[in-house]
């Protein structure tokens, strides 16, 4: 006779499908004129050295098709397991690699970010 599945156990089989993911984007509109350059700093040196800090599973790089604006616009998607990973990578981290992106590419692309937690997924 089969017994009916306990509540803890339907959760810990959905869970291993979902978890809930905090996502770090980072959107930035680059000049035309520099793109390839940067893209390239960006996969060689930048991404890599945020991925080495520990603090994030994955990352997406990802362009915008229809961009209505002047340059490439670009996203950077970085997930990590809880807010509390992404507090630690802010407070510890973020500041350096901003000011190194600055430095090279100073008054050549406009950033945007946002924080977000993914709810679903199909």
């Amino acid at each position: 006779m089969l017994r009916e599945p306990q509540h803890d156990t339907l959760s810990l089989i959905h869970n291993s499908y979902f978890c809930t993911m905090i996502v770090y984007n980072e959107t930035l509109i680059v000049e035309e004129a520099i793109y390839d350059e940067w893209l390239n700093y960006m996969k060689e040196t930048h991404i890599p050295g945020i991925m080495a800090t520990g603090y994030f599973n994955s990352y997406k790089i990802l362009t915008v098709i229809d961009s209505p604006n002047e340059g490439v616009t670009t996203c950077i998607q970085y997930n990590t397991d809880s807010e509390e990973k992404f507090a630690k990578f802010y407070n510890q981290h973020l500041h350096g690699f901003h000011t190194s992106h600055n430095a090279l590419y100073e008054n050549r692309f406009v950033l945007y970010s946002t924080l977000m937690e993914t709810i679903a997924e199909g």
